[in-house]
């Protein structure tokens, strides 16, 4: 099979602006739920692109944290390549695509770090492997190879086991704030729907784009 060929017929629901709600973080708040509802994997995976200091643009998947009105949360080490990009150039993209409900939601946005309460709070709700890991790799740097990963981890493995593991100064979150949002259903023949909503400053404007 030639991926030219490769193709679906999206046919599974359908989405109109009388049915959206006033705010795109209510109606996340929906698509989250029917998300959650059908047991999708890594239901919580997305697609962030940050823009390097060169206007160069890099994507990778993060994992969600948390949402409200204030953004969207995910947490990394600012030392990264997407730290630095962010600190560099505090705008980013999100993707999430729930393949299951043919549905993809693009958020776009100014991005800034959160508390250092709200980082203390999750770092210390995280596995006990996955703090020490947080210590242990120098994330998006050149390393000599795996066994200095293993060799650090298990010098903290050792130093911290009578203490507490603290979160490190390189580690936190990030949350997202948005301006635009939209909400793409899959439709047959193409025509899919496209619910767009963009910041205002009396509020969300929603708008329909063309497929």
């Amino acid at each position: 099979m030639s991926i030219s060929s490769i193709r679906k017929d999206y046919q599974f629901k359908s989405l109109s602006e009388s049915d959206v709600q006033p705010d795109p973080i209510s109606q996340f708040g929906q698509w989250w739920e029917d998300a959650l509802t059908s047991k999708i994997d890594e239901v919580n995976a997305m697609t962030l692109s940050t823009v390097s200091a060169e206007g160069k643009p890099s994507a990778r998947i993060v994992l969600l944290k948390g949402f409200d009105h204030n953004g969207f949360v995910f947490f990394t080490n600012y030392e990264s390549e997407k730290g630095i990009h962010l600190l560099i150039n505090p705008f980013a993209s999100l993707v999430f695509f729930w393949k299951e409900l043919e549905r993809q939601v693009r958020i776009e946005g100014s991005c800034g770090k959160v508390s250092a309460e709200e980082s203390d709070l999750y770092f210390h709700s995280r596995p006990i492997g996955s703090r020490l890991g947080a210590w242990a790799s120098p994330q998006s740097r050149v390393i000599e190879g795996r066994k200095d990963l293993e060799d650090n981890f298990k010098t903290l493995e050792d130093r911290f086991t009578t203490e507490e593991i603290p979160r490190p100064p390189h580690w936190g979150g990030f949350r997202v704030i948005p301006e635009k949002i939209e909400f793409w259903q899959g439709r047959s023949s193409r025509l899919h729907d496209r619910i767009e909503y963009t910041k205002r400053e009396e509020g969300w404007s929603i708008v329909r784009l063309a497929p």
